[in-house]
């Protein structure tokens, strides 16, 4: 990935204003009738780039530089909100108010919330792949997405074939999917963490998942991306990890930590990435931003949170790690859904 400091794309301002604009207007359905505040840092260049095309969007909203005032002045802000208000949330890392669950807290008050996290992790032709990465189109993931959550919700089992002869079966129904494709009708909450582009679930019964699959990136231990020079394949019976083969030093650590607090590895998410931003050549360095890419990928470790299991206790599951499949096709029951780098639903 190119880790270069800076980025000569002229176009980028007008795109990520556009991209906004978009966002505000359809995604979260924003009026000027209802107050924002625009929370952000300056540490880092798709930060600043950000707070500008909001600073554009949004002319009448509170700004707050976070590194310049102090903590309780901008909670003071924020507790004037009222419902369906929106906050922005603009963060090279990721703003800590000592025990204050921003997002979450916000959530509760039925604020409005969009969240850009640890974006300094992106720099050069990664910041191109963000901005691409956020803009919207209703007609696309509204469509694609609703039409999965039918066919997950109706499925009776899937198998995702990544190449070489690896498949993975999903032997059992699927939990109904949820669905994070800027459409919140019906929703408790309005936002979250952008960019978007996701459905998800996990099968009903997670011993019923076994087989093979080859994955091409992984989440390490700082929640970077991390792409071995050869996909690594992970044998699953009942539901876990039980070997790997061509790992990595840095894979095998993953895997290690997780063993060391949960004694064994499940997977448990089974996510239908939909950005189109984002492939297995464009890539960012951060995972939780990476996740919405265009494929499938899963998770590593017993911590599920939207879906509970009898045979794991939610105090007792610590680790989420996300990896991406080399996938090839998805089948849901007998439609394939995937092929060719792309939802053919």
């Amino acid at each position: 990935m190119n880790k270069s400091c800076s980025n000569n794309n002229t176009n980028l301002p007008i795109q990520t204003q556009l991209a906004v604009r978009d966002i505000l207007a359809i995604a979260v359905e924003h009026t000027p009738a209802q107050r924002a505040v625009v929370v952000f840092d300056q540490q880092c260049e798709l930060a600043m780039l950000l707070t500008n095309a909001y600073r554009h969007c949004l002319p009448a909203a509170e700004v707050i530089d976070f590194d310049a005032v102090a903590a309780d002045q901008i909670l003071a802000t924020l507790a004037t909100l009222n419902a369906f208000d929106l906050v922005v949330l603009i963060q090279s890392t990721n703003f800590r108010l000592d025990a204050y669950r921003l997002r979450v807290e916000l959530f509760k008050r039925q604020i409005k919330v969009i969240e850009h996290p640890h974006l300094a992790r992106m720099n050069g032709v990664e910041i191109d792949y963000y901005i691409d990465s956020l803009a919207y189109d209703p007609a696309y993931f509204r469509t694609v997405g609703r039409a999965l959550k039918e066919r997950i919700d109706r499925a009776s089992y899937a198998i995702v074939n990544s190449g070489e002869g690896a498949l993975l079966h999903f032997d059992s129904p699927l939990e109904s999917a949820k669905l994070n494709i800027g459409d919140y009708a019906g929703m408790a909450n309005i936002g979250g963490q952008f960019p978007i582009g996701e459905v998800f679930t996990e099968a009903r019964e997670l011993e019923a998942v076994h087989g093979r699959v080859r994955i091409f990136v992984f989440g390490d231990i700082n929640f970077c991306v991390d792409k071995p020079s050869q996909p690594i394949t992970l044998v699953i019976a009942k539901g876990h990890v039980i070997g790997t083969e061509n790992s990595t030093p840095e894979f095998d650590l993953v895997l290690d930590k997780i063993r060391e607090v949960e004694g064994e590895i499940w997977l448990r998410e089974f996510g239908f990435g939909l950005n189109r931003a984002f492939t297995a050549e464009r890539t960012v360095n951060d995972i939780g931003t990476f996740e919405r890419m265009c494929g499938i990928h899963l998770s590593l470790g017993a911590k599920h949170g939207t879906y509970n299991k009898p045979q794991i206790r939610r105090a007792d599951a610590r680790y989420h790690v996300d990896v991406f499949a080399a996938t090839e096709t998805v089948s849901l029951d007998d439609e394939i859904v995937y092929r060719d780098g792309a939802w053919v639903v």
